[in-house]
């Protein structure tokens, strides 16, 4: 005991400090330590939490795909072979074709002027119409489609993270909203084809007045002409009044009231949807979508009937009234079904295109 107390009094400060250190470099090594432990934490979670957004970015890329196809195989489809039967039934020139062939001989001049005119108009009404509508249809579905298919893949990422108790709280879409919102692309052929038929003939009665069937038609006089009747009928009325061709009228007090992610019960989700569809298609954005798309349009269907016309033809110039029964031909290849349907397959593969309906899909509802 003597001896522990003459060590101590003898080398206290050396005992002192040793202890001290010992203590600083103990506290030390359980400080690296817990940092050390709580670094590694953090980077496994920062792992887990890029393997998880991988995960969601492929998960939504695989359901945007899937999307596409079926605008493709279902939606689109089902469109055209509606469009096509009305614009068929609606613009019906083979009355005034057989009163032609039937008058030969015995209509005077003037009644062979007056029928041929009215051939000359309706045939354009025909084919202008039918690519309008065709791109616009197009466009309009692969709207709908990517904002319902936005809104369930939200939908129902929420409700896997959500506790059974809790899932009647969350306000879903339900089948019956989604089967009308999808149904309401047939309001063009349905309810507004007579008003887009009447404006659209107006808009080429305007642009062709003047024009004789001797007069020659090349390519360029061609092209030039679908994208002036174009740019009368879209130019006519207020903004984006063609909008009204493609969806119900605007509602302007539901929309006053609604945000998208209004939790109001007496708003029906399908409400909700037709407003988000409204705000999309009179975005600056969807309007240069479709001025792109209806350029793409004309010009290949410029190029198709130069294609398909005898000895040259357009490339060198034919006369009005040998290009009307050209342009009859080409309407069921303005129409046909997607799978078939160059001119939709082109808008389809335009950058443009994709990149706003990537963006469209991409962008979360609140």
């Amino acid at each position: 005991m003597d001896f522990v107390r003459g060590l101590w009094r003898n080398h206290r400060r050396k005992i002192l400090v040793t202890t001290g250190c010992l203590g600083s470099g103990y506290f030390l090594y359980r400080l690296y330590n817990s940092h050390t432990r709580r670094l590694a934490d953090l980077q496994r979670q920062l792992a887990n939490d890029r393997e998880h957004d991988e995960n969601i970015k492929a998960q939504m890329k695989a359901h945007f795909e899937n999307i596409q196809m079926i605008v493709d195989s279902t939606t689109l489809p089902h469109a055209m072979r509606c469009l096509s039967i009305s614009v068929r039934e609606e613009i019906d020139v083979s009355g005034v074709m057989e009163r032609l062939n039937r008058g030969k001989g015995m209509l005077s001049q003037s009644e062979k002027l007056h029928l041929w005119d009215e051939l000359k108009i309706l045939s354009f009404t025909r084919m202008v119409l039918s690519m309008w509508s065709v791109t616009m249809l197009s466009l309009y579905i692969r709207v709908q489609v990517n904002i319902l298919g936005r809104h369930l893949y939200v939908d129902t990422a929420r409700a896997l993270d959500t506790s059974s108790h809790l899932l009647e709280e969350l306000d879903l879409i339900d089948r019956d909203d989604e089967q009308k919102f999808l149904s309401s692309a047939d309001f063009l052929v349905t309810n507004a084809m007579p008003s887009l038929i009447s404006n659209m003939q107006s808009a080429v009665s305007e642009v062709l007045k003047g024009m004789q069937l001797k007069d020659v038609i090349t390519t360029r006089v061609l092209q030039e002409t679908l994208s002036r009747v174009v740019d009368v009928f879209m130019c006519t009325g207020s903004p984006h009044h063609w909008v009204d061709y493609l969806m119900m009228p605007h509602d302007t007090k539901l929309s006053r009231n609604t945000s998208i992610g209004s939790s109001d019960e007496t708003v029906s989700k399908f409400h909700q949807l037709m407003v988000e569809t409204r705000e999309v298609l009179t975005s600056t954005e969807f309007t240069d979508i479709v001025e792109i798309s209806l350029k793409c349009f004309t010009d290949a269907l410029v190029e198709e009937m130069e294609t398909q016309s005898v000895a040259g033809g357009l490339a060198t110039g034919m006369p009005l009234a040998k290009m009307l029964p050209q342009i009859e031909k080409t309407i069921p290849v303005i129409t046909a079904e997607p799978g078939k349907n160059r001119f939709l397959q082109l808008i389809r593969d335009m950058s443009e295109v994709q990149v706003f309906f990537t963006l469209l899909y991409a962008s979360m509802p609140q």
